[in-house]
Protein backbone atom coordinates (compact mmCIF):
# COMPACT_ATOMS: atom_id res chain seq x y z
CA UNK A 1 0.00 0.00 0.00
CA UNK A 2 3.04 2.11 0.72
CA UNK A 3 4.30 1.80 -2.26
CA UNK A 4 0.81 2.20 -4.36
CA UNK A 5 0.72 6.01 -1.91
CA UNK A 6 4.52 6.68 -2.88
CA UNK A 7 4.09 5.84 -6.67
CA UNK A 8 1.10 8.63 -6.54
CA UNK A 9 2.51 10.98 -5.09
CA UNK A 10 5.41 10.96 -7.62
CA UNK A 11 3.08 11.18 -10.49
CA UNK A 12 0.85 13.86 -8.73
CA UNK A 13 4.28 15.68 -8.36
CA UNK A 14 5.40 14.81 -11.97
CA UNK A 15 2.06 16.66 -13.23
CA UNK A 16 2.23 19.46 -10.54
CA UNK A 17 5.77 20.16 -12.05
CA UNK A 18 4.37 19.45 -15.47
CA UNK A 19 1.68 22.69 -15.56
CA UNK A 20 4.28 25.05 -13.63
CA UNK A 21 6.63 24.70 -16.93
CA UNK A 22 4.33 24.27 -19.14
CA UNK A 23 2.59 27.58 -17.83
CA UNK A 24 5.97 29.02 -17.45
CA UNK A 25 6.66 28.43 -21.21
CA UNK A 26 3.39 30.15 -21.98
CA UNK A 27 4.10 33.08 -19.81
CA UNK A 28 7.10 34.25 -22.37
CA UNK A 29 4.32 35.75 -24.82
CA UNK A 30 1.64 37.04 -22.59
CA UNK A 31 1.23 38.32 -18.65
CA UNK A 32 -0.66 35.58 -16.31
CA UNK A 33 -3.91 37.70 -16.02
CA UNK A 34 -4.46 36.89 -20.19
CA UNK A 35 -3.51 33.08 -19.48
CA UNK A 36 -6.30 30.95 -19.17
CA UNK A 37 -5.98 27.40 -17.47
CA UNK A 38 -7.66 25.61 -19.92
CA UNK A 39 -4.22 26.66 -22.54
CA UNK A 40 -2.31 25.32 -19.55
CA UNK A 41 -3.72 21.74 -19.01
CA UNK A 42 -4.32 21.68 -22.49
CA UNK A 43 -0.57 21.84 -22.92
CA UNK A 44 0.29 19.21 -20.49
CA UNK A 45 -2.01 17.15 -22.05
CA UNK A 46 -4.54 16.68 -19.02
CA UNK A 47 -8.19 16.96 -18.22
CA UNK A 48 -8.90 21.00 -16.96
CA UNK A 49 -10.46 19.79 -14.17
CA UNK A 50 -7.11 17.82 -12.90
CA UNK A 51 -5.63 21.41 -12.61
CA UNK A 52 -7.35 21.72 -9.57
CA UNK A 53 -5.63 18.84 -7.88
CA UNK A 54 -2.54 21.05 -7.46
CA UNK A 55 -3.77 24.78 -7.91
CA UNK A 56 -6.70 26.48 -6.50
CA UNK A 57 -6.76 28.81 -9.37
CA UNK A 58 -4.34 30.61 -11.45
CA UNK A 59 -3.31 33.28 -8.65
CA UNK A 60 -2.04 29.89 -7.06
CA UNK A 61 0.19 28.72 -9.92
CA UNK A 62 1.69 31.91 -10.25
CA UNK A 63 2.74 32.08 -6.86
CA UNK A 64 4.62 28.97 -6.90
CA UNK A 65 6.31 29.86 -10.18
CA UNK A 66 7.55 33.02 -7.96
CA UNK A 67 8.79 30.83 -5.00
CA UNK A 68 10.60 28.85 -8.17
CA UNK A 69 12.28 31.95 -9.41
CA UNK A 70 13.36 33.47 -6.73
CA UNK A 71 14.45 30.81 -4.16
CA UNK A 72 17.66 30.16 -5.37
CA UNK A 73 19.04 33.49 -6.09
CA UNK A 74 18.14 34.22 -2.26
CA UNK A 75 20.79 31.35 -1.55
CA UNK A 76 23.81 32.46 -3.73
CA UNK A 77 23.68 36.34 -2.94
CA UNK A 78 23.43 35.83 0.35
CA UNK A 79 26.17 33.34 0.57
CA UNK A 80 28.03 36.15 -1.49
CA UNK A 81 27.46 39.06 1.04
CA UNK A 82 28.20 36.83 4.09
CA UNK A 83 32.11 36.53 2.91
CA UNK A 84 34.30 38.68 4.33
CA UNK A 85 36.39 40.01 1.13
CA UNK A 86 36.35 43.29 0.40
CA UNK A 87 33.73 45.14 -1.05
CA UNK A 88 34.73 45.35 -5.30
CA UNK A 89 35.37 41.53 -4.98
CA UNK A 90 31.69 40.95 -3.23
CA UNK A 91 30.31 43.39 -5.98
CA UNK A 92 31.90 41.38 -9.25
CA UNK A 93 31.02 38.01 -7.73
CA UNK A 94 27.61 39.12 -6.90
CA UNK A 95 26.73 40.39 -10.73
CA UNK A 96 28.40 37.44 -12.11
CA UNK A 97 25.90 35.36 -9.98
CA UNK A 98 22.96 37.39 -10.95
CA UNK A 99 24.08 36.97 -14.70
CA UNK A 100 24.39 33.44 -14.44
CA UNK A 101 21.32 33.08 -13.05
CA UNK A 102 19.81 35.01 -15.96
CA UNK A 103 21.00 32.79 -18.31
CA UNK A 104 20.03 29.54 -16.79
CA UNK A 105 16.47 30.93 -16.06
CA UNK A 106 15.48 33.32 -18.40
CA UNK A 107 11.86 32.47 -18.65
CA UNK A 108 11.46 33.19 -14.44
CA UNK A 109 13.05 36.00 -14.86
CA UNK A 110 10.75 37.18 -17.41
CA UNK A 111 7.90 36.35 -15.42
CA UNK A 112 8.93 37.99 -12.20
CA UNK A 113 10.35 40.71 -14.46
CA UNK A 114 6.22 41.41 -15.91
CA UNK A 115 4.08 40.26 -12.89
CA UNK A 116 6.01 42.44 -10.72
CA UNK A 117 3.73 44.88 -11.41
CA UNK A 118 1.18 42.92 -13.16
CA UNK A 119 -2.49 42.26 -12.77
CA UNK A 120 -2.68 39.09 -10.61
CA UNK A 121 -2.68 40.73 -7.08
CA UNK A 122 -1.78 37.46 -5.39
CA UNK A 123 1.35 37.06 -7.63
CA UNK A 124 2.63 40.85 -6.92
CA UNK A 125 2.12 40.27 -3.39
CA UNK A 126 4.17 37.40 -3.38
CA UNK A 127 6.92 38.54 -5.55
CA UNK A 128 6.88 41.84 -3.14
CA UNK A 129 7.07 39.09 -0.03
CA UNK A 130 10.55 36.96 -1.66
CA UNK A 131 11.89 40.48 -2.36
CA UNK A 132 10.98 42.10 1.15
CA UNK A 133 12.44 38.21 2.48
CA UNK A 134 15.28 39.32 0.08
CA UNK A 135 16.21 42.51 1.69
CA UNK A 136 15.63 40.83 5.32
CA UNK A 137 18.24 38.65 4.33
CA UNK A 138 20.62 41.14 2.63
CA UNK A 139 20.38 43.19 5.83
CA UNK A 140 21.54 40.54 8.00
CA UNK A 141 24.34 39.54 6.18
CA UNK A 142 25.35 43.91 6.01
CA UNK A 143 25.20 44.49 9.53
CA UNK A 144 27.55 41.71 10.17
CA UNK A 145 29.94 43.72 8.46
CA UNK A 146 32.40 45.83 10.25
CA UNK A 147 31.80 48.94 8.55
CA UNK A 148 28.02 48.79 9.69
CA UNK A 149 29.27 49.55 12.72
CA UNK A 150 27.40 52.33 14.31
CA UNK A 151 24.61 52.06 11.87
CA UNK A 152 20.82 51.96 12.81
CA UNK A 153 18.92 48.96 11.77
CA UNK A 154 16.33 51.03 9.68
CA UNK A 155 19.52 52.42 7.67
CA UNK A 156 20.85 48.72 6.95
CA UNK A 157 17.52 47.82 5.58
CA UNK A 158 17.43 50.89 3.49
CA UNK A 159 20.61 49.90 2.01
CA UNK A 160 19.81 46.24 1.95
CA UNK A 161 16.89 47.46 -0.28
CA UNK A 162 18.87 49.75 -2.71
CA UNK A 163 20.94 46.67 -3.14
CA UNK A 164 17.99 44.27 -3.92
CA UNK A 165 16.32 46.92 -5.98
CA UNK A 166 19.87 47.34 -7.85
CA UNK A 167 19.67 43.13 -8.87
CA UNK A 168 16.33 42.87 -9.83
CA UNK A 169 16.82 45.82 -12.19
CA UNK A 170 19.96 44.41 -13.66
CA UNK A 171 18.32 41.40 -13.99
CA UNK A 172 15.46 42.42 -16.02
CA UNK A 173 18.12 44.45 -18.15
CA UNK A 174 20.38 41.32 -18.61
CA UNK A 175 17.16 39.66 -19.86
CA UNK A 176 16.38 42.04 -22.63
CA UNK A 177 20.29 42.55 -23.39
CA UNK A 178 20.54 39.07 -24.62
CA UNK A 179 17.31 38.75 -26.21
CA UNK A 180 18.30 41.81 -28.12
CA UNK A 181 21.18 40.08 -29.12
CA UNK A 182 23.24 42.98 -29.76
CA UNK A 183 27.28 43.04 -29.67
CA UNK A 184 28.22 44.02 -25.78
CA UNK A 185 25.35 44.62 -24.85
CA UNK A 186 24.77 42.16 -22.01
CA UNK A 187 28.52 43.44 -20.77
CA UNK A 188 27.33 46.71 -20.96
CA UNK A 189 24.42 45.77 -18.71
CA UNK A 190 27.56 44.38 -16.26
CA UNK A 191 29.84 47.30 -16.60
CA UNK A 192 27.01 49.74 -15.33
CA UNK A 193 25.48 47.52 -12.66
CA UNK A 194 29.40 47.26 -10.97
CA UNK A 195 29.11 51.34 -11.43
CA UNK A 196 26.04 51.54 -9.86
CA UNK A 197 26.81 48.87 -6.66
CA UNK A 198 30.09 50.66 -6.24
CA UNK A 199 28.41 53.97 -5.64
CA UNK A 200 26.35 52.98 -3.08
CA UNK A 201 28.78 51.19 -1.61
CA UNK A 202 31.15 54.61 -1.48
CA UNK A 203 27.96 56.25 -0.41
CA UNK A 204 27.52 53.58 2.61
CA UNK A 205 31.37 54.28 3.51
CA UNK A 206 30.12 58.07 4.34
CA UNK A 207 26.67 57.80 5.62
CA UNK A 208 27.88 57.61 8.89
CA UNK A 209 30.20 60.52 8.61
CA UNK A 210 27.18 62.98 7.34
CA UNK A 211 25.70 62.26 10.31
CA UNK A 212 22.55 60.13 8.17
CA UNK A 213 22.87 56.91 10.17
CA UNK A 214 22.19 58.89 13.89
CA UNK A 215 18.58 59.71 12.75
CA UNK A 216 18.78 62.57 10.54
CA UNK A 217 16.31 63.13 7.95
CA UNK A 218 18.45 63.11 4.75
Amino acid sequence: MSHSLGVRQAQKQKTRQALLDAALGLLEEQSLSSLGLREVTRSVGVAPTAFYRHFRDMGELGVALVEEALGSLHVMVRAILAEQDGAEERIDRTVAVVQQHVRHHPLHIRFVARERHGGVRDVRLAIAGELDRFAEEVAAALKSQPVSEGWRDDDVRMLAELYVDRLVTTAAALLDAEADGAEGAAEQVVRVARRQLRLISVGRRHWLAEGRGKGDTP
